[in-house]
């Protein structure tokens, strides 16, 4: 069991089962959404997650037909995403965990799009696009 929140407390999320396909991505949507270098985004099954405070107090923007972000309406911080073509899963950010999570990020994303002021170390596969397979 996984426990997150956003900045200000004002909406709690769980997630029950695992985290998959955690990425960091440096495509230029995910920076301007996050204010940084990259997003590192994982999958959860849709049943696995739920929001146990504060559905209320989430807004919703979605910059793509049939993919929409959630987001706090109090602090602004993104809480997960969802995809009209594949609503057996959401996309969450892992920076809304409270609790430490045991599965690995697979690899840096979009690296070809990522902010010329970052000097990108390290020993994660990097991909022009996704990941192979995915």
């Amino acid at each position: 069991m996984y426990t997150g929140s956003c900045l200000c407390g004002e909406v709690n999320v769980e997630v029950s089962g695992s985290i998959t396909s955690i990425i960091h991505c440096h495509c230029s949507l995910c920076r301007k959404n996050s204010g940084t270098a990259f997003a590192t985004n994982g999958f959860v099954n849709t049943s696995d997650f739920t929001i146990t405070k504060g559905q209320e107090r989430l807004s919703e923007y979605s910059f793509k037909a049939g993919r929409t972000r959630y987001f706090c309406r109090c602090c602004g911080s993104p809480v997960y995403s969802s995809n009209s073509d594949d609503k057996s899963r959401i996309r969450i950010r892992l920076g809304i965990f409270d609790s430490d999570i045991t599965e690995q990020v697979l690899s840096h994303n979009f690296v070809t799009s990522k902010a010329n002021w970052e000097k990108l170390e390290t020993s994660l596969p990097c991909y022009e696009k996704h990941e192979l397979g995915r």
